[in-house]
């Protein structure tokens, strides 16, 4: 009897502990989550239905969600969202390498960091001494490379520690604080980004002008070939993993649309209409001619490896779409320079500007994101990888890239996956507070995001319920996503 009535004591006392935080979770997580749902399916309009207006709340089933469907502005804001989240591979491959330099040993007084205290100092001193003698006109190069020599003095002196506070520090100040400031740099007319980019600008305007005619289409053909390289780069890699079975079907069509789609979009985009055919007929016919041989030789292959490398593989194929898509915008531009070099090229008026405005934020983003959280991981990922692999690869002959090819790419792709899965959620959801502190969703909604339009929605406009109808769409494909990440990383990759 008193071992039942401790039982109930112990029982009643962690319920009490727990009641904090369960009536936390049903009040600000649980209770607004079913309001919202509720409210989706209604026309509460904060225009309609308040104090002043006795107009009662109607139930409308899914009629919210057809006029998101039916509503243009809301493919256009997703497309918008898509477009931020092609710099997750950028940021991804910048916290990589950023954890990788920042993994090396910089502690002793080796000939090395003797070099690079050296050459820091001279940095320094010499910028100091031009300062002093009234160097005017480059002030942003100056102080640029006057803060690399002190950093490069500082992480020499201090250690890795210094530099990785560094890279971490942007992360760590990222909010609206480093917005206004980025903010101020854009600025067409005093920013310091436009003043260092001006002379460069007017020596290249004098080359271009310069080049014979027709330069610019040839360099739109090369750029163009180079993104079918990459191209064929991606299906030599899937055509690999498919041979040997590393990756199964419902994988390989995965990362053969996203190899494909930057071609797939290449006539609507491209300008210059011959590259844009060449490049689909030239895929279509290598599709054809490979698709069968491929089929059949899988089948006569009876061996099956368990290491299944879907995270890899969609690591890789983003990156090389991402790529691809950047070589084709280079081909547009290079299309359109010797026109544009008719009158003196000017600086970008950046988040002023629609087509600009866009990668304008995935600039600012990048730069805080290589020294994210993303990097810790890598670093605590790089701490994990067996020192014997690396020295049985030393013993055998293997070079710096090999060693990371075979060695810390595979050893470091479960982290890699988590990353980007998380990545891609986050990008789904952010986007709102740069752009309302920088361009209140403009010009013309171009950096407009699903977030932003939530907000717009449901806090301006008044428009509760279609406000929580585009938020359960978004949480929607947040849900799959996740379902996605249970399905491959449980299975191919956390082995």
């Amino acid at each position: 009897m008193a071992s039942a009535t401790t039982q109930k004591h112990r029982l009643a006392v962690g319920l009490g502990f727990l009641t904090p935080n369960i009536l936390g979770f049903f009040i600000f997580v649980f209770f607004p989550l079913i309001f919202s749902f509720v409210l989706a399916f209604s026309n509460w309009d904060l225009r309609l239905h308040n104090m002043f207006r006795d107009e009662p709340i109607q139930f409308v089933g899914v009629d919210n969600f057809i006029r998101i469907f039916m509503d243009r502005d809301f493919w256009r804001y997703l497309g918008n969202t898509l477009f931020f989240m092609m710099a997750i591979p950028f940021s991804i491959i910048g916290s990589l390498i950023a954890a990788i330099l920042l993994n090396q040993n910089m502690d002793g007084n080796s000939s090395r960091n003797f070099k690079f205290l050296l050459i820091g100092a001279v940095l320094v001193a010499s910028i100091s001494f031009l300062t002093i003698c009234g160097l005017t006109g480059v002030s942003l190069t100056t102080v640029l490379t006057g803060i690399a020599g002190l950093i490069l003095m500082g992480g020499v002196l201090g250690g890795t520690t210094i530099y990785r506070t560094l890279f971490y520090a942007p992360h760590f100040a990222a909010g609206v604080a480093t917005f206004i400031l980025w903010k101020k740099l854009y600025n067409p007319n005093a920013g310091p980004i436009n003043q260092f980019l001006e002379p460069l600008l007017d020596r290249l305007t004098l080359i271009v002008r310069a080049l014979p005619q027709g330069s610019g289409t040839a360099g739109t053909v090369l750029l163009a070939l180079l993104s079918w390289g990459l191209l064929l780069i991606g299906l030599r890699y899937l055509r690999q993993l498919w041979l040997e079975k590393e990756i199964n079907t419902l994988g390989a069509f995965v990362v053969l649309f996203i190899i494909l789609l930057p071609v797939a979009v290449t006539y609507s985009w491209l300008e210059y209409r011959p590259v844009a055919i060449a490049l689909i007929a030239g895929t279509v016919g290598l599709l054809i001619a490979n698709g069968y041989t491929v089929i059949k030789q899988r089948r006569e292959r009876d061996q099956y490896h368990h290491g299944n490398a879907i995270g890899s593989a969609l690591v890789v194929s983003i990156g090389i779409m991402t790529l691809q898509f950047c070589l084709l915008g280079l081909a547009q531009v290079s299309y359109y320079l010797p026109s544009m070099a008719e009158d003196v090229l000017n600086p970008p008026v950046w988040i002023a500007d629609y087509y600009w405005a866009k990668p304008s934020l995935m600039i600012m983003g990048l730069w805080a994101a290589i020294g994210s959280n993303n990097m810790i991981l890598y670093l605590a990922g790089l701490k994990n990888v067996p020192v014997e692999l690396y020295e049985a690869a030393d013993i055998d002959g293997a070079g710096r890239f090999q060693k990371f090819w075979h060695i810390t790419w595979p050893q470091l792709t479960p982290v890699t996956f988590f990353i980007v899965i998380i990545s891609v959620i986050g990008g789904l959801q952010g986007g709102f507070e740069m752009a309302r502190t920088m361009t209140q969703g403009g010009p013309a909604g171009s950096t407009t995001t699903l977030s932003y339009i939530i907000y717009n929605e449901g806090f301006e406009s008044g428009g509760l319920g279609y406000a929580s109808a585009i938020a359960w769409i978004l949480f929607l494909l947040i849900f799959l996503l996740t379902v996605f990440n249970w399905k491959f990383a449980s299975r191919y990759v956390n082995d």
